[in-house]
């Protein structure tokens, strides 16, 4: 799937530390990070947009440990947004961020499949942007579940694809 560089940004979801850890399916939380950079080196190169996510928890003094992005996400980022629910358009900027670069059209990576991604993108649905979930490149806490979310939930928002079908123009 070809998407347009200056209207596109990709959106990395919650690759942090203690989240990459976790013990993920159908592939590691190490194996998403690393397509997830492949792809955000894909998006700089083209002179796209990339947008890093993470969560932070409310009303607590101290984030646990590992909480910042995991290495090489906020140097591959353009931008960085905090949340502090599970989606990442509810009470922050992203949206106005986004669109004051133009962005039309977001592709995800991420985890987890069905929370973070999927509600981050029903948000952005919501907003009206173009939706493309990249399959290889998101993880969640059963196979079932990712299952479920790529082959029924996101495809009523998007398009699925694997990293290798995204092409820039």
């Amino acid at each position: 799937m070809e998407v347009e560089a200056a209207r596109s940004a990709l959106v990395l979801v919650d690759l942090m530390d203690r989240i990459v850890a976790l013990p993920l399916r159908p592939r590691s939380g190490d194996q998403v990070l690393a397509t997830s950079l492949e792809l955000a080196g894909r998006f700089r190169a083209a002179g796209a947009t990339v947008a890093a996510i993470r969560v932070e928890r409310p009303g607590v003094a101290e984030q646990p440990p590992g909480s910042g992005l995991a290495a090489g996400v906020a140097a591959a980022a353009d931008l960085v947004v905090v949340k502090r629910t599970i989606g990442g358009f509810h009470g922050t900027d992203l949206d106005e961020r986004l669109r004051g670069r133009g962005v039309d059209t977001l592709v995800f990576a991420g985890i987890a499949t069905n929370m973070g991604v999927e509600s981050t993108a029903r948000a952005a649905a919501d907003h009206g942007y173009e939706l493309v979930f990249v399959e290889d490149a998101m993880a969640t806490f059963t196979g079932e579940e990712h299952r479920a979310a790529i082959g029924f939930g996101l495809p009523r928002f998007g398009t699925v694809v694997t990293a290798a079908g995204v092409r820039l123009g």
